[in-house]
């Protein structure tokens, strides 16, 4: 399975409409770590194909803000990243991932690019599409996960 992960869109269709043409021909699923949930709306609309999103701090949407759910094998923990203070350290985060079992634990709120172990979880923030806050590209993640085993990359546009 092809998971293409972004989070902090913002709104900006022309960086989102970039990636349109990826997603549709090597993705089979999106993931998206919140601000702008509508932008997951969007995505999905443009591409027909199955998404999995969380609100994040900009977002005023009735959704969910934090979401667990399995792949392939490999347990996910799913959320924007602001009510665990991500700005401040990973910490909190990789405590509340490791408790639910999550292997992978996928936020955004920061605009940072970020990958790292934390308490035996993958730490990913795939940065931002629309307004990276680390010197770099607009960024996002290609992962691939089948039968218990994942990989992923970087990608910037």
């Amino acid at each position: 399975m092809k998971i293409l992960i972004l989070s902090d869109s913002h709104g900006v269709k022309k960086y989102m409409d970039k990636i349109i043409p990826i997603i549709e021909k090597d993705v089979d699923l999106i993931i998206h770590a919140g601000d702008n949930f509508r932008d997951s709306i969007y995505l999905k609309e443009k591409t027909q194909k199955p998404i999995i999103a969380v609100a994040g701090n900009c977002d005023f949407e009735d959704v969910e803000r934090d979401m667990e759910f399995e792949l392939e094998g490999v347990k996910i923990f799913l959320t924007h990243g602001h009510k665990y203070g991500v700005k401040y350290g990973l910490g909190n985060l990789a405590d509340i991932a490791h408790e639910k079992g999550a292997r992978i634990a996928i936020f955004g709120h920061t605009h940072v690019k970020e990958d790292r172990m934390v308490m035996g979880v993958q730490m990913i923030n795939p940065g931002s599409l629309a307004l990276p806050r680390d010197g770099v590209e607009r960024s996002y993640v290609i992962m691939d996960i089948k039968d218990g085993n994942f990989t992923y990359e970087y990608r910037f546009l």
